[in-house]
């Protein structure tokens, strides 16, 4: 096969980012934006000597799980891969994206696997929205989102993702912009201000934040853009975060407080979590219930067991614990994090919840050796390269009764939990839950037993 050569295709299946799966003479071809039982005609863009990629010229015959997406920009964006899919379709990739990782990557057979957990709303679920702003080529200022694998901005007020209430917010400050002739950032040559927009919402507290990042130390004429966004109904917090760096990472470290207290509050379950623009925090807070209540469950707390939680965060997942432990202690290498997680237990007046400031591979071997900690449960919530040698190696020393895995990434996840297994832990349950729909990410969990 070759570049520019044109094939007809039937999709079999989709890869681990979305992509459809088919093949032509033996030849194995991705073909963005195609769904499992298309059948398509398709040009190639790139070929390797074993597989290539395609996209669709035309779609010969529709599958029956292929929908219209609900968004206009669902396409060239790069954050809704499977909008294109029923979310019957979605919810069925990403079992069998799990029980794949599980079987290819673990080598764990007779997998105890459970029903993904699906939302019964997929659309209108994120607290966050993080819009970069620019220019579009005749110079008329635009928000949005970048478009797959670039850093071009799509103009898109309204994510479909997050809440109303985002674009209302969106375009008050592109008219501010407008009024006082202000400047996006432009990152080829790092002139300009505005960076992006942060917003977030407390779900349960109707709060907002509004946290704009900038290229330099102030914001021309803010009170009045502050005026106008407190006519938002709900508007608690806005801030300005300071950066300066010649980067694609978004947030700086240096916060200047505009208006409220520097943070918002809102809950899950019962707990109450103070949220500032540099905190962690779920972005789908009703799958972040039914997520953290699992753990909770998986963890089989009586109120006599002491709980280590690794990359604890702001606390989320500790202060969960702690409602039905004896004690708990978190280990978390974000400073800010750990100052948020401490306000969070005395807000919730939780005394049996400790944090410890650093890397969950230096802290845990450390407390281990210097000081014979225990633990009855270990939690862990590693980011998507998964746990590191030094925890698992130091897990299996301390031997806990039960370990709970909570995972954004299936490869790492079945890696590590075949390392645990292998050291004789048992796995008793693997349940996927949907905390990102129409988006290829999947959030799991699992429950270890030592034998």
């Amino acid at each position: 096969m070759q570049k520019n050569e044109m094939v007809t295709v039937t999709i079999e299946d989709l890869s681990q980012n979305g992509e459809g799966i088919g093949k032509a003479d033996g030849y194995t071809l991705f073909i963005k934006g195609a769904v499992i039982g298309d059948r398509v005609r398709a040009k190639i863009i790139k070929a390797k000597k074993t597989y290539g990629y395609a996209r669709v010229e035309e779609l010969l015959s529709p599958s029956a799980s292929r929908v219209s997406p609900a968004c206009p920009i669902a396409e060239p964006c790069g954050g809704c891969q499977l909008q294109n899919m029923t979310y019957e379709a979605q919810l069925a990739f990403k079992q069998k994206k799990v029980a794949d990782s599980f079987a290819r990557l673990g080598h764990l057979a007779d997998v105890p696997m459970l029903p993904i957990k699906g939302m019964e709303h997929p659309f209108r679920y994120r607290n966050k929205a993080q819009v970069p702003v620019s220019r579009d080529r005749n110079g008329r200022l635009i928000a949005g989102f970048y478009a797959g694998r670039t850093h071009s901005v799509i103009p898109q007020e309204d994510c479909l993702l997050g809440a109303e209430e985002n674009a209302q917010i969106v375009r008050m400050v592109l008219d501010h912009m407008e009024r006082c002739h202000i400047p996006p950032y432009e990152e080829e040559t790092g002139n300009g201000l505005l960076r992006h927009i942060l917003i977030r919402k407390g779900f349960a507290t109707g709060e907002w934040m509004v946290c704009l990042i900038i290229n330099g130390d102030h914001f021309p004429k803010m009170e009045q853009l502050t005026k106008q966004l407190l006519t938002i109904p709900g508007m608690t917090d806005i801030s300005l975060n300071i950066n300066k760096e010649r980067n694609n990472v978004i947030l700086g470290r240096t916060i200047c407080q505009v208006y409220g207290p520097g943070y918002i509050t809102d809950y899950i379950g019962n707990v109450a979590y103070r949220i500032s623009p540099l905190s962690f925090y779920q972005v789908n807070p009703v799958q972040t219930e039914v997520l953290y209540g699992t753990a909770l469950d998986y963890a089989g707390l009586t109120g006599q067991e002491t709980v280590w939680d690794l990359y604890c965060g702001i606390g989320t997942i500790s202060l969960f614990l702690a409602q039905k432990a004896k004690q708990v202690y978190g280990v978390e290498i974000v400073e800010a994090a750990i100052r948020d997680a401490r306000e969070n237990a005395a807000l919730n007046q939780l005394h049996n919840a400790e944090f410890f400031v650093g890397k969950a591979e230096e802290v845990l071997p450390q407390k281990y050796e210097g000081e014979q900690i225990q633990a009855d449960v270990i939690v862990v919530d590693p980011p998507r390269k998964g746990c590191d040698k030094a925890v698992l190696d130091t897990m299996i020393q301390m031997a806990p009764k039960r370990i709970v895995y909570v995972s954004c990434d299936p490869a790492t996840l079945a890696r590590d939990v075949r390392v645990l297994v292998d050291a004789g832990y048992r796995l008793e349950k693997v349940q996927p839950v949907d905390m990102f729909p129409n988006t290829v990410h999947v959030e799991t969990i699992t429950s270890l037993y030592k034998k």
